[in-house]
């Protein structure tokens, strides 16, 4: 599995052509054959900032989604959004297959 995770720092005035760009984005790669998830979420702590959470089946997976017209789309209109380069962290997590369980917290 392909573990990839991207802060977003959103210019605040631009933070609604944000979301309805986001959630079209998180649409389109979660119907994405290679995709195993892909999730935004908004910080606790800065309101103008999102970070995405994205799972692929294997790097052949992240190279097809590179190469798709969302993807193209995405990147066309995220300069015009973001505040700063986003930050990314990229792992080739051989083995893993997506979410497993927490052994540290389970409902009571």
């Amino acid at each position: 599995m392909i573990l990839i995770n991207v802060k977003f720092p959103i210019r605040p005035e631009k933070i609604d052509e944000w979301l309805v760009l986001a959630e079209q984005y998180a649409k389109d790669v979660n119907a994405e054959e290679g995709c195993l998830f892909f999730e935004w979420s908004r910080s606790l702590l800065d309101p103008n900032e999102f970070v995405t959470i994205e799972g692929f089946r294997d790097s052949d997976a992240g190279g097809a989604h590179m190469s798709t017209g969302h993807v193209a789309n995405f990147m066309g209109k995220a300069p015009d959004l973001v505040s700063a380069q986003p930050k990314i962290i990229y792992v080739d997590a051989a083995g893993v297959d997506g979410w497993g369980p927490m052994g540290e917290i389970s409902p009571r």
